[in-house]
């Protein structure tokens, strides 16, 4: 069956969060809405559409009488949504470990971590970025708290933002996807306190990483 075409408004929001990752529409920026909506060849209400929910993301911030402004993120900013990730989403690799999943259950989550491996093998770091998104993305599913799944989705786009500024600077990511094994391993086997601690330590990691990279290479808004 084929996929259901994007509403105008899903394309907008598409279309406007990656021309702000990929700097287009840069940190810091202003602009009016219809000016996004020539630059879309929208019409302005689904670009509207799209700015709210950007704006509830923390990508923008749509200001009375002053237009649209993409609003910068500063390494403090990046610190400060690592340690809710790391809290929200060690949560839920610790409630998926007491879940007791099957192997069918957990196939999305193998798959993710066999991508990144792939990836990693052939130096592909989009590619990998790609299969680590889903590897979070799947976790916190697991996890089955529908308001966490909220909450990091909206923080998930701030990581994606500052990881696309720095995924070249960085080692490949080997230690990263022995991390989500570890987590994955301990999900399948039942230990949440494992599952919980392995992950915690990954996402310290990630932090640490990101911003020392924000702040050496002195990416101090992105």
């Amino acid at each position: 069956m084929p996929d259901k075409p994007l509403s105008s408004s899903q394309r907008a929001i598409h279309e406007l969060r990656n021309k702000v990752f990929s700097g287009e529409l840069a940190a810091g920026s202003d602009h009016l809405e219809s000016e996004l909506a020539d630059l879309l060849d929208m019409s302005r209400t689904p670009v509207r559409e799209a700015v709210l929910t950007l704006e509830s993301q923390g990508l923008l911030e749509l200001r009375p009488r002053k237009g649209v402004r993409i609003l910068p993120l500063s390494p403090d900013d990046m610190a400060e949504i690592y340690d809710v990730l790391t809290e929200l989403e060690s949560h839920a690799a610790e409630r998926a470990a007491e879940a007791g999943y099957d192997e069918t259950d957990l196939k999305a989550l193998a798959t993710a971590i066999d991508d990144m491996d792939a990836a990693i093998a052939a130096s592909d770091l989009d590619a990998w970025a790609e299969a680590d998104d889903r590897f979070h993305s799947e976790l916190v599913r697991l996890g089955g708290n529908r308001r966490i799944q909220s909450i990091v989705g909206m923080m998930s786009d701030q990581v994606r933002r500052a990881r696309t500024m720095t995924l070249f600077m960085r080692p490949l990511p080997t230690k990263s996807n022995e991390d989500h094994r570890a987590v994955f391993h301990a999900i399948r086997s039942g230990d949440a306190d494992t599952a919980r601690d392995s992950h915690e330590k990954h996402r310290q990691h990630a932090k640490a990483i990101i911003v020392e990279l924000l702040n050496k290479h002195r990416l101090r808004f992105l």
